[in-house]
């Protein structure tokens, strides 16, 4: 039996990026599309609520010039990943691949991104994940005007790795893999597993002097250096080397604390 693929980003159903991982992998296994219906960058892994919540199209995609059923959900990434599984599927699907997303997903942004809250939501459900991301310019990130993009490099690298992880698995202890690539890549472009960096990609700005009556976005901007980047990080690989950056995730984001002096000092008893 073919694998069943859940296929979705944070973009929206008709993003180029989007066609292109379906079309990447649509020889692989069984291929389920579904995605939200309009842009939801930046949503991380939130459950909207609403009348419309929820309201599924059906759209057709033409993937590799053959006419593909995909669905459009009403929603968040995270959203559209939970009806996939608990509406659309007719089996538990054995992967789920988010993006391709216009914009990079390193470093602190993670827990922001609609691509990665997609990925999470998947392994919530048993499902394991992989991101993928291609960088752009901040003021596209949150648009449905995008850019072209030569698909064909990064589509033969997808192809590569999710074929080995049909094959083989992931890698041990790895709940999701987050995939970033650099701006131009051949034949020739390493891939590097890395750790997520502890800093952010983008920063926002103050804003300056306004009405506090009217609506501001904040805006944001790229402040990165090579001398304050750790060298085994995301953000050093895919800014600084121009290497495919693939970063092994897990869910647990605590750890054992050790020293038991706070734990000790919390249950004394006050004085009476």
């Amino acid at each position: 039996m073919k694998p069943l693929i859940l296929i979705t980003n944070d973009d929206g159903i008709l993003s180029p990026g989007l066609l292109a991982l379906s079309e990447a992998v649509s020889e692989l296994g069984e291929l389920l599309v579904v995605a939200p219906l309009f842009q939801q960058t930046g949503m991380g892994r939130s459950f909207p609520q609403g009348e419309s919540i929820g309201i599924i199209e059906e759209k057709l995609l033409l993937m590799n010039e053959k006419p593909n059923k995909a669905y459009g959900v009403n929603g968040s990434p995270a959203q559209a990943v939970a009806y996939g599984i608990l509406e659309l599927s007719h089996r538990k699907p054995d992967l789920c691949l988010c993006g391709i997303n216009y914009g990079e997903n390193l470093g602190l942004s993670l827990t922001c991104s609609g691509t990665l809250g997609a990925a999470f939501e998947s392994h919530s459900q048993g499902i394991k994940a992989l991101a993928f991301s291609i960088p752009t310019s901040l003021s596209k990130q949150h648009s449905e005007s995008f850019e072209e993009i030569d698909w064909t490099p990064i589509k033969k690298v997808i192809r590569k790795i999710v074929v080995r992880i049909l094959d083989q698995g992931f890698p041990e202890n790895t709940d999701i893999l987050n995939i970033n690539f650099p701006d131009l890549i051949d034949e020739s472009t390493k891939i590097k597993f890395t750790r997520q960096s502890p800093q952010n990609y983008s920063e926002f700005l103050t804003p300056p002097l306004r009405d506090f009556k009217k609506g501001y976005e904040l805006k944001t901007e790229k402040r990165v250096s090579a001398g304050s980047t750790p060298k085994n990080s995301d953000i050093f690989a895919m800014k600084f080397e121009k290497a495919i950056s693939i970063t092994p995730l897990k869910w647990d984001l605590s750890f054992e604390l050790k020293d038991k002096t706070w734990e000790d000092e919390l249950n004394k008893k006050e004085a009476e």
